[in-house]
């Protein structure tokens, strides 16, 4: 039986290579054949081989012995196997390249291991092997510490796992760890951090896009002349907020519910609509308009059939206050009235010149989104507001017994018809009109130029301009009856109040009515609304001083006063436009309060800024209480306005703070300490 063993040690730089063969005998340079007891095993072979040459090579030398190898063998008279042994000098360095060259390779290939390996990830007690309970005896004498669990092994792609997260000592969230980072669920940010985001798709693909800030600014396309277009106001759209209740039929301006659920005419409310509108005829291409009835027998684009049933009448006559022919209709109310054939699927605007002798009603039947019947809208010669009954939506439109224009906006009233309800809001709808089907006439009168468009936008700002001239009181003013209560510390503002924002919007619209129209009548109105600026707020005025110093003119009148920022801004632009338009002589006054405003606005603009966002007004000052931080909606609406303003006035200030303003709604915040 032949034994081969393989031994090797380290010491003194030696190696050696042997091959066994028993019976056990070893010759060679090292000395003459010494006979040995074999071992009992392969491990003593090990040890006795490391015992029996241990030695230097410097003592080899010295003895003149053979330093480069041994041959070990048995001599041929004993007859036995021989054992030859080989033992090789090797290099200290070479040693170490070798184990640097085998570390090399080994993380070489671990690598492509990993590159070229697909994982999927498993629950983390998947990676971790039940283990078998140990007793004392199996652990002996020997007793380790505790390890902390180690995290789910990462051997490819992307791993997350659940963590808890504390937030300010005060409560824990679940959210998800990928090594070193930490994600949060991003319905807690937004909350948390005010931000906002949504998932949306292109091209098929989701992104989701986060935003620092949910309003928009809009460019200053040239400089602000008083004719032109008001701010960004192209882009309101007053009618359809919730806190109006509904378009008076009677004025043909919104009725607010903002503080009141009752209703009430709020001149800030009317402005904004009238110039709205007259910003989006400046913007806007012209509209649609389909003519369905015109009863000058010249004009032949009248095509849609009438109808008068038994006990009705129509007939076509000459009005000699308008030198022109009219219809003339007689329908009484238990019939089943005058018809006119709409069919109109596309605009939704219906305007009709229109002359009543009696008590009546228009009426127009609509088919809408809604499944079942129609919707009929009823404007009847009533003073009524609103109501709303099973299909049928009711305006009053006053008497009517001189010849008026009607313009309506049908799917405003249907909207506000079906969303009515007794809270300041009005319910949210999604009905929608499909097809203007039919108008009927009850009553006795007169009609005339029947249209359906798409928009008619000077139609709803002269409405405005209108109202204004009807309603301004004799110290210039559009008292405001319901009662204001601003904020804990202020006190309330009794019915009649003025505000400073409604006084120089009422001024910018009358200025663009003027400039339309050269009716001086609208100039003069304007002119008027000068005069609250000049009373202190406690006299039933809009002026108020900061510290002794500085006019500001008062969206609130409050005492103390409240010093609201876009407001006072709105009333520098109305006297603005008015100095412009009325001239050196009649605008003089308009243009002193104006240049006293700015003044104080380069000056205390500073106070409103807080680093990250503007400020709505000054309680924390005036009160010492905590800041009323204005809404994004607000924030874009002050650098909407200090943008109008830097148009028409180069001033730094207003330069850097638009800059310093608009970092804040990407999250770029101002420098600290």
């Amino acid at each position: 039986m032949v034994f081969s063993c393989c031994c090797g040690w380290l010491e003194e730089q030696s190696v050696c290579f042997l091959n066994c063969y028993p019976p056990w005998s070893i010759t060679g340079a090292l000395g003459s054949p010494r006979k040995q007891q074999p071992p009992a095993s392969l491990n003593q072979v090990g040890l006795f081989l490391t015992h029996n040459f241990a030695g230097s090579a410097e003592d080899s030398a010295s003895r003149g012995e053979n330093t480069t190898g041994t041959s070990c063998r048995q001599s041929p008279e004993k007859g036995g196997l021989t054992m030859r042994c080989l033992a090789a000098r090797v290099n200290y360095k070479t040693l170490i390249f070798i184990c640097v060259l085998f570390t090399l390779i080994t993380v070489l290939l671990w690598n492509r291991c990993s590159n070229n390996t697909s994982i999927y990830f498993l629950p983390r007690a998947a990676f971790v092997a039940p283990s078998p309970k140990i007793g004392a005896e199996s652990l002996g004498s020997q007793q380790h510490p505790p390890q902390p669990p180690e995290p789910p092994p990462v051997v490819g792609g992307v791993k997350f796992e659940e963590i808890d997260c504390l937030i300010n000592d005060e409560a824990t969230i679940k959210g998800r760890r990928e090594g070193f980072e930490i994600y949060l669920p991003f319905g807690w940010m937004e909350k948390y951090f005010e931000v906002y985001g949504k998932i949306v798709q292109y091209d098929g693909y989701d992104r989701f896009e986060f935003q620092h800030s949910y309003s928009k600014v809009y460019a200053q396309r040239e400089p602000y002349h008083p004719d032109g277009v008001f701010m960004s106001f192209e882009g309101y759209n007053v009618e359809v907020r919730d806190r109006v209740k509904c378009i008076s039929g009677v004025e043909g301006v919104p009725l607010s519910t903002q503080w009141g659920p009752q209703g009430y005419f709020y001149a800030i409310q009317i402005a904004q609509y009238g110039l709205s509108h007259y910003s989006k005829n400046l913007t806007e291409r012209a509209p649609h308009v389909e003519i369905y009835d015109t009863a000058e027998e010249r004009d032949s684009r009248a095509t849609a059939p009438w109808s008068a049933p038994k006990g009705c009448s129509l007939n076509r006559v000459h009005d000699k206050s308008r030198s022109t022919f009219v219809r003339q209709f007689s329908a009484p109310e238990s019939s089943e009235g005058v018809s006119l054939q709409l069919g109109n699927s596309r605009d939704f605007i219906l305007s009709l010149d229109i002359k009543f002798v009696s008590n009546g009603s228009v009426s127009v039947i609509l088919e809408t989104t809604e499944k079942g019947p129609p919707f009929t809208i009823h404007y009847v010669t009533s003073t009524q507001l609103i109501s709303f009954k099973d299909r049928d939506i009711t305006y009053g439109i006053g008497l009517r017994t001189a010849w008026s224009t009607l313009t309506r906006d049908l799917l405003t009233d249907l909207r506000k018809g079906v969303g009515l309800s007794n809270t300041k809001a009005v319910k949210a709808t999604k009905i929608m009109p499909r097809r203007v089907v039919q108008l009927v006439l009850h009553g006795r009168g007169f009609v005339d130029n029947i249209t359906v468009s798409t928009t008619s936008h000077m139609a709803a700002f002269f409405a405005a301009s209108d109202w204004l001239l009807r309603n301004q009181d004799e110290r210039g003013g559009w008292p405001i009856m319901v009662t204001r209560k601003l904020g804990e510390g202020f006190r309330p503002l009794e019915p009649g109040w003025y505000s400073a924002m409604a006084q120089g919007q009422a001024m910018s619209t009358l200025v663009r009515a003027y400039l339309l129209t050269k009716n001086q009548a609208y100039l003069k109105a304007a002119l008027k609304a000068v005069g609250p600026y000049k009373v202190p707020s406690a006299q039933h005025g809009v002026k108020a001083v900061f510290m002794n110093k500085y006019d500001w003119y008062e969206e609130y009148p409050t005492s103390p006063g409240s010093f609201v920022l876009n407001g006072f801004i709105y009333s520098l632009i109305g006297l603005y436009d008015l100095a412009e338009t009325a001239g050196e002589k009649l605008g003089r006054e308009a243009g002193q309060l104006f240049s006293r405003g700015m003044e104080s606005l380069k000056a205390m603009l500073p106070l409103f800024d807080t680093g990250s966002g503007s400020i709505y007004d000054l309680r924390h000052f005036m009160l010492g209480t905590a800041p009323n931080l204005a809404r994004w909606d607000y924030h874009t609406t002050h650098i909407n306005q200090l943008q109008l303003l830097a148009s028409i006035d180069n001033a730094a200030i207003f330069k850097d703070v638009i800059k310093r303003w608009k970092g804040y709604l990407k999250g770029i915040r101002a420098k600290h300490n």
